[in-house]
């Protein structure tokens, strides 16, 4: 079993057709991001949410996870926080295959929602799982090693959110993001959340119901 903490939200409807997982940021945890499934149940009562706990303590929040150390941020070093990332993501495939196992559910039926670091975790771990999921999602990140997309096993719909206002990760990584993906092939959508900073605003994450309902039936097809 891999080592990482989650918080679970069963769905409304008592029956799991589909997986929602939520990867938090730099400095946060699976309950930050979990009651995000709050609004969402709602609309897709089928749907069980998860939201692990980065496997890492962050070196500047310690009540909070990190994926990887940031060297900008805590003065560590480029090639510790590749070691780290290698790592963490390992542990975070192995992870959710074992999720998904527990929830009989399908890659089809399963869909990642990262936010900042968490969003550069989704977008490289998702793609690389040899079964496609149903989409991703990526809040205020980047794309992480994109020398490395010819790496890629799967190409799951993607849909990129960002804040104008960002005062963290720089708006433009979006749209920088989007080309190469879209060069490598993948299905690539791109929201501005207007006048947002760094966080997840109403506008976007009503797109982001839209867009799993959507993805999730087209996947079931």
């Amino acid at each position: 079993m891999a080592i990482m903490e989650s918080a679970r939200k069963a769905p409304k409807s008592g029956n799991v057709k589909n997986l929602v997982v939520f990867v938090h940021g730099y400095g946060a945890d699976g309950n930050d991001l979990l009651s995000l499934g709050d609004p969402l149940a709602e609309h897709m009562p089928d749907a069980v949410f998860y939201a692990p706990n980065a496997p890492n303590k962050c070196q500047m929040s310690p009540m909070g996870y990190e994926w990887f150390p940031i060297p900008w941020i805590d003065g560590s070093t480029e090639e510790a926080a590749n070691v780290s990332m290698d790592q963490a993501a390992q542990m975070f495939d192995d992870w959710l295959t074992e999720i998904m196992e527990t929830e009989s559910v399908t890659a089809a039926q399963t869909f990642l929602v990262g936010f900042s670091q968490g969003t550069m975790m989704s977008l490289h771990v998702g793609p690389r799982r040899m079964k496609k999921l149903a989409g991703i999602i990526g809040f205020s990140g980047r794309l992480l090693r994109p020398s490395e997309l010819n790496e890629v096993q799967t190409k799951p719909p993607i849909l990129l959110i960002h804040g104008d206002a960002d005062e963290v990760v720089p708006p433009v990584s979006m749209p920088e993001a989007a080309e190469l993906l879209k060069a490598a092939e993948f299905e690539v959508f791109t929201h501005v959340s207007k006048g947002a900073g760094h966080g997840i605003a109403p506008d976007g994450l009503s797109l982001s119901l839209q867009f799993m309902i959507e993805m999730f039936a087209k996947a079931a097809k």
